[in-house]
C-alpha cells in the first residue's frame, strides 16, 4: 500500500449514543491518531489506545496485475468441473427421457413422417433411431464439453493478458476490503 492511501477503522459494535473511535493512517508516514467523539457534539479528544475495541478494518487496494498462468490454471479447473456437471446433467436427462419413452415416440413420429405416401421404403436412407442413441448423445456432449474447456481456458488467459495491458494504462482496479469480527 502506498503512503497516500488511508486505512479507516470504525467501532460498529458500540450502542447508539456511545463513543465512536476512528484510526486514520496519516499521509507521509505520520503516526496514526486515535480520536474519540462524544455524542454531545463536542470536539474529538485523543483517547488512550487500550480503551476502544476495534471491530472492523478497511483496506483500499489496487489490482494492478493478474498472472496469466494462474488464470489459465484456475479457468481450466473451473471449466473441467463445469464439463463434468454438464456431462452428468445430460446423462441424467437422457436416462429420464428414455425411461419416459420420449425418444421412442420421436423415432416413431419421424419414421411416420419420412414414409409419407410412397409405402414402406425410406427414400432418403435416414435412421432416426440412431439420432437418439446414448452413444451419439453423450458423444456430442463430450465433444462440446471438450471444446468448451479449450475455449474457456484460452479466452480467460487472453482476458488476463488484456487486463494487464489495460491496467498498465489506467492503473488497475481499485477495491476496498473490510474485515468484520
Amino acid at each position: 500500500m502506498s503512503d497516500n492511501q488511508r486505512n479507516t477503522t470504525t467501532n460498529d459494535t458500540a450502542p447508539a449514543g456511545d463513543v465512536e473511535t476512528t484510526d486514520t493512517a496519516l499521509e507521509g508516514g505520520g503516526e496514526a491518531a486515535t480520536m474519540t467523539e462524544t455524542p454531545g457534539g463536542s470536539e474529538p479528544q485523543e483517547a488512550a489506545a487500550g480503551k476502544a475495541t476495534l471491530s472492523s478494518r478497511k483496506a483500499h487496494l489496487t489490482v494492478s496485475r493478474v498472472e496469466p498462468w494462474s488464470v489459465m490454471k484456475f479457468s481450466f479447473v473451473v471449466s473441467l468441473v463445469c464439463f463434468i456437471i454438464l456431462f452428468v446433467a445430460i446423462a441424467v436427462i437422457y436416462v429420464t427421457l428414455s425411461m419416459l419413452g420420449v425418444f421412442d415416440e420421436l423415432t416413431n413420429m419421424i419414421t411416420a413422417l419420412l414414409e409419407g405416401d410412397g409405402g414402406g421404403e425410406d427414400e432418403l436412407g435416414l435412421n432416426p433411431a440412431a439420432w437418439f442413441s446414448p452413444g451419439r448423445v453423450l458423444g456430442y456432449t463430450g465433444v462440446v464439453g471438450a471444446l468448451n474447456i479449450v475455449l474457456i481456458t484460452a479466452l480467460s488467459t487472453v482476458g488476463a493478458m488484456v487486463y494487464n495491458l489495460v491496467a498498465d494504462l489506467v492503473g488497475g482496479l481499485d477495491i476496498t476490503l473490510s474485515e468484520a469480527e
